[in-house]
Formats: C-alpha cells, structure tokens, sequence
C-alpha cells in the first residue's frame, strides 16, 4: 500500500511537470496567449503638462527641482511682481479717487433736491399770491422756471452719481485685474506628479506663455497596445487587465481597461512584428488605478517597456478566469464602488 501511494505522489508530480512543460512550450515559449485571453507590447505613459506663466515677466523663485515629487496645490514657482504691486497700488489710489468723487456727487444731490424743494414752496405762495392779485405774472413766471430749473439740477445730480459711481467699478475691476495678474504670477501644481525638466532659472525673463517646467502626471498613468479586429471587440471598457513591466517580469500591476478604439488603424513602426504593423488594428488603452499609482508614486517610471494581458469575453458575455500560467498580480485590485 505505500509503494502504491508513493507511485500515485510521483505520477501526480510528472503529470503536473508535463502541464507546466506544455503550457512553457505552447505559450511561453511560442509566444501565443491562452485561449480567452490577448496581450500586446506597449510602454508605460503619463501626460507630460507644460508649467507657463500667463505673463511675461521674470522669473523670481523655483521651488523644485528635476525629479522632486509634487502634489495638487503645490507652489512651484513665483514670477516676480514688484512692477504689479506698484500698478496694484496706484489702481487702490484711483477706487479710493472715485468714491470719494461719489460722494461728492451724492452731497451735491442733496443740495439740488434742497434748492428743488425751496423752489417747490416759494412757487406755491406766489401762485397763492397771484390768485389774489398780489404778484404779478411775470414774477410767478419766474418762480415757475426756477422750480423747472431746480429739477432739471437735481436730475443732473443723479446721473453724475450714476456716473461716478460706474467709475467706481472701472476702477475696482482693474484693481480686481491687477490682483488676479499678481496671483497668477504664482504658479501651483494641479495635480499629483513628478518634474522631468527644469527649463528655466531665477532672473529669466519669459515670455507669456513660455515653458518653466515640465511635469509628468501621475494622475492617468497608462499603457496603449494594439489587438487585431478579430480580438479587440471582444474587449470590454471596464474590465480588469494586468501589466508586466520588462523591469518586473515575474510580477504583474493590476489595471482597468479605460479605452478600446472604434477605429482600426495601421499600426505604428514601434510594434514587434512587421506582420502587425501591416494589418488593421485597434488601439487599446488600460490604466492603472489611481490608488495604486498614489500608494507606489516613488515607484512609478514612465517609458518602461512591458506587455499588457487583456481578458477577451466570449459569446455569452462572461470573462475567463486568470488562469495559473499568467503572472499573478503584485497587489490586489482596489474594491470598485457599487454600480446603482
């Protein structure tokens, strides 16, 4: 009995040798993926994005370096300023001008509804007197121009408050103007990243719009391959993917495919084979996680070279297991928030 237990252990273990043997030369070796599944060479990407100021102007201070790591808000860099809050000042000066010019047309309002008001009461007694025939008509013609005149002040009086008062908000909104330029003069990091090029120095004078730095966003961290027509409808956006970066290539990153084209194309030189830069195929993209990229951000490299394994859904919809001759992943995928 345990001649016959030891013969079933070493048999089991020469089957399972054969099967890993098998799937060496079949897949591993020959280079096809098993069946339900396809994979495609591509590199690991981020979106670089160019740091410029608005405004021409010098550069006053560079708070980073090539290779620091930056995160959303950061300060990266200041333009100098001190010509901006010379013109931030003078245009204080000119609000401050024209609400004191307010209030100068508004006492002068006040004025002309008392000369108005004075006009109104001696025009009333001379009426009073001439209907008794004690004042002449020339004379309550007078007291009835001066009445018109009074209103015709006091409405000037108004409008040049009116007036004034739109001055006011001219020069509040190139005050306004002015500070908005001195903030944008301080340039901030929209997202996580990290700096690649440092293109500028302090007491650089540049352009509007001329590059300071150039940052690689860890925010979309990507790979882009290319499946032929017969395997990339059968990718479906959402799904579950994994990375092999050539540096890793017995660990795999788990991914999202984030991207499958609805137009085939040729594909570009930097595909392995001439045969597949000969046929018509579809750009796949599969993103790593952005929790993943935040919990590894040293790590991150872009322009790494790897391989992408993509799961291809069968005619009832479902998708394969990830079967044991594919690398497993290096950490789990992140939980996925519930679809309502």
């Amino acid at each position: 009995m345990p001649r016959k237990f030891s013969i079933s252990i070493v048999l089991i273990a020469l089957l399972s040798l054969l099967g890993f043997g098998v799937w060496t030369v079949f897949f591993k070796a020959s280079g096809l993926p098993p069946a339900g599944f396809a994979r495609g060479n591509g590199r690991i990407e981020a979106d670089l994005v160019d740091i410029s100021p608005r405004l021409a102007g010098r550069v006053a201070r560079i708070m980073v370096r090539e290779g620091d790591r930056v995160e959303p808000g950061e300060v990266l860099a200041v333009m100098d300023t001190v010509e901006l809050e010379s013109q931030l000042m003078r245009a204080a000066a000119a609000v401050a001008s024209a609400e004191a010019a307010v209030g100068v047309a508004a006492a002068a309002v006040a004025e002309a509804e008392a000369r108005l008001a004075l006009a109104r009461s001696e025009q009333a007694r001379a009426e009073m007197l001439r209907a008794r025939n004690a004042l002449s008509q020339q004379d309550l013609d007078i007291r009835r121009t001066e009445t018109q005149v009074a209103e015709a002040t006091l409405t000037a009086a108004k409008a040049n408050v009116r007036v004034q008062q739109r001055a006011v908000d001219a020069e509040t909104a190139s005050h306004a103007e002015i500070a908005a330029r001195i903030s944008d003069s301080t340039l901030y990091a929209q997202g996580a990243g990290r700096v690649l090029y440092r293109l500028a120095q302090p007491g650089e004078i540049l352009g509007s719009g001329g590059k300071l730095l150039t940052l690689v966003s860890l925010e979309d961290v990507y790979m882009e391959f290319f499946l032929p027509a017969t395997e990339a409808p059968r990718v479906r956006i959402g799904d579950e993917a994994r990375v092999v970066p050539d540096i890793m290539p017995s660990s795999a990153v788990p991914a999202v495919v984030s991207f499958v084209s609805p137009q085939a194309q040729f594909t570009p030189k930097q595909v392995e084979t001439a045969t597949e830069r000969e046929s018509l195929m579809f750009r796949i993209r599969v993103s790593i996680p952005p929790e993943l990229v935040a919990a590894r951000m040293d790590q991150v490299k872009t322009g790494v070279r790897g391989v992408a394994w993509v799961r291809l859904a069968g005619d009832d919809g479902r998708l394969p297991d990830w079967p044991a001759g594919v690398i497993p992943p290096l950490v789990a995928m992140p939980a996925r928030p519930p679809v309502d």
